[in-house]
């Protein structure tokens, strides 16, 4: 473990699984950003001079040493660069330069990508991961280059640690920590170093959290709202009208297509024409890892998905077969996840829901409302697109009155 008691600690745990980095939805975010900014997909990166990049480095650190000192393994300045690292107002330029020009980064992010399938947005955070660890970890420093062999276990333990200090929760620590072990494990196998420092970074213990879900009806309002808004807007700004009816339409098919596959944003807004089949009422989604899964379109999601289409053609922003991007914005362009939860927000205020839902609680709830009216627990995964079984399970930790339901009728003596 990272806590304050693995200072004494003499024992190791082993490399654990779950080493793809995601980003938890759990609060986790706002602690990130006090880390530093998200990295661009693109990596290749200006500034190749030794000096500038030494002269970077001394900057990112804190300290005012040469980053050949640092690289000579000073602990108190690699506390300091630690410590500045966890700052409020952290920049990560410096690190992403640096592992920006590393060949074994560019390796490591081509393996990602082409062997273990990742997404752009997984690939980003492993990105991220690696350029805060070299920024705040001066003695993989020297003349500008990353010296990855350089760090060991004891510093890959201080720099989980500082993370923990600064205030991430233990989740996006372990995220961390899970990217620079898969990243030491590339390594290993290209055969750049001979062991992994962060084998002996034990995972910290994460509380169990329990999805928190709209009931039916608040669903049923979060679905109506759009049209309601809308028809606000108009009340008092008749310019709005042809707008309004665009993006009314637009948003209440989306929410609907939601919630009657339980999508997560990402798989919402990248749902093509050519993979809906109404006839069927069935569509094809892509989810992490790029896998494909068929999903149900219910009556109210179909019917609200052909209005849109309909209202779209009349706008002249593509027809209703046309095998393009579906959700569009007003130029045409598609929908981002980014513009989703802006938009959601809106509705949720004005339905009164509850301030902090986001769009994927329309996520928990499918499938809360499914297990609770009796679903398969496995055709419950499967429609939600889970590898792992465990992932569904949490559902079926929420609905105590179908749990006290099903213990009065089947325990004779309730």
């Amino acid at each position: 473990m990272w806590d304050k008691t693995d200072q004494n600690s003499s024992r190791h745990g082993q490399t654990q699984r779950g080493d793809v980095p995601e980003s938890n939805g759990d609060g986790a975010a706002a602690a990130d950003a006090r880390l530093g900014s998200t990295p661009p997909v693109n990596m290749p990166l200006a500034g190749d001079s030794s000096a500038a990049s030494a002269s970077s480095a001394r900057s990112a650190t804190g300290d005012g040493n040469s980053s050949t000192r640092a690289a000579s393994g000073n602990t108190s300045g690699e506390a300091s660069a630690v410590a500045a690292g966890c700052g409020d107002a952290v920049d990560l330029r410096v690190g992403r330069e640096l592992i920006g020009r590393d060949d074994r980064v560019r390796g490591f992010m081509l393996y990602l990508r082409q062997e273990r399938q990742c997404s752009e947005h997984t690939a980003k955070n492993y990105f991220l991961d690696l350029a805060q660890c070299v920024q705040m970890t001066p003695s993989l420093v020297a003349d500008g280059q990353c010296c990855w062999s350089k760090l060991t276990a004891a510093t890959a333990r201080r720099f989980a640690m500082s993370l923990a200090a600064a205030g991430l929760q233990h989740s996006s620590v372990n995220r961390k920590v899970a990217s620079l072990r898969s990243f030491y494990r590339f390594l290993l196998r290209e055969g750049v170093v001979s062991s992994s420092p962060f084998r002996q970074v034990r995972r910290g213990k994460t509380a169990r959290r329990l999805p928190t879900v709209l009931d039916v009806a608040e669903v049923s309002k979060l679905l109506d709202a759009p049209a309601a808004y809308w028809a606000g807007q108009v009340a008092t700004r008749s310019d709005l009208r042809s707008d309004a009816e665009f993006s009314a339409t637009r948003d209440a098919a989306l929410l609907e297509v939601i919630y009657s596959a339980g999508l997560r944003v990402s798989e919402a807004v990248g749902i093509d024409g050519a993979d809906i089949d109404f006839l069927g009422s069935v569509f094809k989604v892509r989810g992490k890892g790029h896998k494909e899964r068929l999903c149900m379109l219910g009556r109210p999601a179909a019917k609200a998905l052909r209005d849109y289409l309909r209202v779209r053609e009349e706008r002249g922003l593509a027809g209703r077969r046309d095998p393009g991007p579906v959700f569009l914005n007003q130029h045409g362009k598609r929908l981002t996840t980014r513009s989703v939860e802006r938009m959601y927000k809106v509705y949720i205020l004005s339905a009164g829901l509850p301030v902090d839902s986001t769009p994927h609680k329309l996520r928990h709830s499918f499938a809360t409302h499914m297990l609770a009216a009796g679903a398969d627990l496995r055709v419950v995964q499967e429609m939600l697109g889970h590898a792992n079984l465990t992932s569904t399970q949490i559902y079926t930790h929420i609905d105590i009155g179908r749990l006290q339901e099903v213990y009065a009728k089947a325990h004779p003596k309730a």
